[in-house]
């Protein structure tokens, strides 16, 4: 093992590539962390030990200064409501007089991942983020907040996190979107959601059954389209593939480029929303209003989302430690637009 590095000394990164391990997983296992196993912990001491890996005395003192610098993690940018988030944030940062690092995840639990090692040298004072759909595994998290780094979630989140998380009403929300459809004549409602394991998807899924089920409708399996989580025609293709099938007479959409992927689909298949179907969104699109037709939207309160824990970051950083596992709840609002209407 050891032969695979000619230089006398190495840092934490080559250090788990060596070993084909996390950055969090050698950096646990040398801060004897419970969360890593006694065989693993002896591979990385042993190996640290053989390739003569010294901890980096600037980054550990970089994590006891303030660097005056948060990062916020967020899986794009393109998305209207990350966009929105992002000034949310930026309207309290500005105040306090310090910087911000924006990473973009592309919604990869791999990218996010690495990030996280990154910010492990002590480059930020704590962390805002919403986490990529696909990231399952929270131990590169965990691995933070174990070295101090406070972390503050919002929207996208993990019930089982110890952290603030700042969300929205997502289940009623879908309850509230679905019921509209229903009052609106829908008799065949379909959900069209993304690959992925954040709380929002599943919350969004159990508020659209929820109200299919006060109306004593036992939706099929078929009524739940899962496309990709990236812009590309797949979802377009899809989402064609479910209306030639399905006939759906009423389309809720979870997230925002989903709504772009159902109007192109129902243009192609020559189909009016809203008369063959109606549709709503999640979205914070600012062209909402003036797509053809308009479009009903869930409107959350990104901006609101974005200051709420930008402001409650800095309260952690001043000493005030928030109660373990804390979750703010903020509401949405449906929009009715002609896509939907009677």
């Amino acid at each position: 093992m050891a032969h695979e590095l000619k230089s006398d000394k190495i840092n934490m990164k080559a250090l788990a590539k060596v070993l084909n391990v996390s950055i969090a997983t050698v950096s646990k296992a040398l801060r004897d962390s419970h969360d890593i196993g006694p065989e693993t912990k002896l591979k990385v001491i042993e190996a640290a030990r053989k390739l003569n890996y010294v901890p980096n005395p600037y980054a550990s003192s970089l994590r006891k200064k303030a660097s005056n610098t948060i990062a916020i993690i967020i899986p794009e940018i393109a998305d209207s409501f990350f966009s929105q988030a992002i000034n949310g944030i930026e309207s309290v940062v500005a105040i306090k007089k310090y910087h911000t690092l924006i990473y973009l995840t592309h919604d990869s639990y791999e990218r996010e991942a690495y990030m996280f090692g990154e910010l492990a040298s002590g480059r930020v004072d704590g962390v805002i983020m919403s986490v990529a759909s696909n990231t399952e595994d929270t131990s590169h998290i965990k691995a933070l907040q174990e070295a101090g780094v406070p972390i503050v979630f919002f929207d996208r989140v993990f019930d089982d996190l110890n952290s603030i998380k700042i969300t929205t009403d997502d289940l009623h929300s879908a309850y509230v979107a679905t019921t509209h459809l229903l009052d609106a004549g829908c008799k065949n409602i379909s959900l069209i959601t993304i690959k992925g394991y954040p709380s929002i998807l599943s919350a969004r899924e159990q508020g659209y059954q929820k109200a299919l089920a006060e109306r004593g409708i036992q939706p099929a399996e078929s009524t739940i389209v899962t496309c990709s989580n990236k812009y590309n025609n797949e979802n377009v293709e899809v989402i064609k593939d479910h209306l030639a099938q399905a006939k759906p007479d009423g389309i809720i959409a979870t997230v925002e480029h989903l709504a772009t992927s159902t109007y192109l689909a129902c243009d192609e298949m020559q189909l009016n929303i809203p008369r063959d179907v109606k549709v709503v969104c999640f979205t914070n699109q600012i062209t909402a209003p003036i797509l053809n037709p308009p479009l009903t939207t869930i409107l959350q309160p990104a901006y609101d989302m974005g200051k709420q824990a930008a402001q409650l970051l800095f309260d952690h950083l001043a000493g005030k430690v928030p109660e373990a596992n804390k979750e703010i709840v903020l509401p949405s609002m449906l929009v009715v637009r002609a896509s939907s209407k009677f």
